[in-house]
């Protein structure tokens, strides 16, 4: 009996490590995703139609995580500027960020593209076909890098409001431009072409415009409207000068720390939250210029004439931009995508 027990000890120990092993996995799988928590960040004032989205994502992604899952958005840049949120991902003191170009480069330098060449988009169905063809690469660049994109979207077209009527290049050179703090290429290469820019965070912005301390912001017509800035520069030029791109991000650290359910449910709700900001963030901004209409804002429409000389401006800017602000390979591959899609559409 004694010579028995001993044959069957080494199996007996390792068939009780076995289901030892199965009942911890049981108990501590479930423990390990439900500690985890989604701490975004984002420039969008409280409320706004991204906040709003946001919300609706963080719902889903928490009912699919379950007990123990935390949520939480800071509006309103609560968390920094764009380039300081982009530092507290990277330290683990948020796990994501909806963010516009200028703090999606800081992560990934090629996103500029989107964003940063004026005047060479015509419709938001260039920017969507250009978006998408760049779209994959993209994402797997960022993944790279360590985030991940659950959503696209953006805030509708740059316009000029200014504190004095303008309807020329020359006409903004005498004025103070309100400039991304983080973006110093753009900086230099505004000094170089005789205009000047003052770097600011966007909380800046209206205490700056009320002061003199800048009297021109690039700024999408909802941003106006919503930071009351066009009562402080009450005329707007009807340029489309590039459209604001943004996407929201998480870190990868904190997509990996999910359970499954909740991976699939934040990026079903991230692709709808982008769609849904695509969409009513277009018609909003019609809205925004004419509510602005209604309280006083003058809006100024270059001639044809003055339409050539902001052409002629974008011209000026192309070669100072590829390879600096944008590199070079992404800014001759939307160069070619946009020739190829104006090709096929006429």
């Amino acid at each position: 009996m004694h010579r028995l027990i001993d044959r069957l000890h080494p199996h007996l120990v390792s068939l009780l490590g076995l289901l030892l092993g199965l009942l911890i996995g049981a108990f501590a799988a479930p423990g390990a995703h439900a500690a985890s928590q989604l701490r975004i960040g984002t420039l969008a004032p409280k409320n706004s139609l991204y906040h709003r989205q946001l919300m609706e994502v963080g719902e889903a992604w928490r009912s699919a995580q379950g007990d123990g899952a935390k949520y939480v958005i800071y509006p309103d840049g609560g968390q920094g500027g764009e380039t300081d949120m982009a530092r507290r991902m990277r330290i683990g003191q948020l796990q994501g960020a909806l963010l516009s170009v200028v703090g999606l480069r800081e992560i990934e330098p090629s996103i500029s593209a989107l964003q940063n060449m004026p005047l060479l988009f015509k419709s938001w169905d260039e920017v969507d076909y250009v978006r998408e063809k760049l779209r994959p690469g993209m994402e797997r660049k960022f993944l790279e890098k360590g985030f991940v994109v659950l959503a696209w979207g953006d805030a509708g077209w740059v316009r000029f409001f200014s504190k004095d009527a303008a309807v020329r290049p020359d006409d903004y050179r005498k004025m103070k431009f309100f400039a991304w703090a983080g973006e110093s290429e753009q900086q230099d290469i505004m000094k170089s072409l005789g205009y000047t820019p003052v770097p600011l965070e966007t909380s800046d912005i209206l205490p700056s415009i009320q002061t003199g301390m800048i009297t021109a912001v690039p700024a999408t017509p909802y941003f106006a409207l919503a930071s009351q800035v066009y009562a402080t520069a009450p005329h707007m030029l009807d340029i489309n000068w590039a459209p604001i791109v943004g996407a929201l991000v998480v870190t990868k650290k904190a997509w990996d720390d999910m359970s499954p359910a909740a991976q699939e449910a934040l990026k079903t709700a991230g692709a709808k939250a982008g769609l849904q900001m695509r969409t009513k963030a277009r018609a909003e901004v019609d809205e925004a210029v004419e509510a602005m209409k209604k309280r006083g804002l003058q809006i100024h429409t270059p001639t044809p004439e003055q339409m050539k000389e902001w052409n002629d401006l974008a011209d000026k800017l192309y070669p100072r931009i590829r390879g600096k602000m944008v590199p070079a390979d992404t800014f001759d591959e939307v160069m070619k995508l946009l020739k190829d899609y104006r090709a096929g559409k006429r």
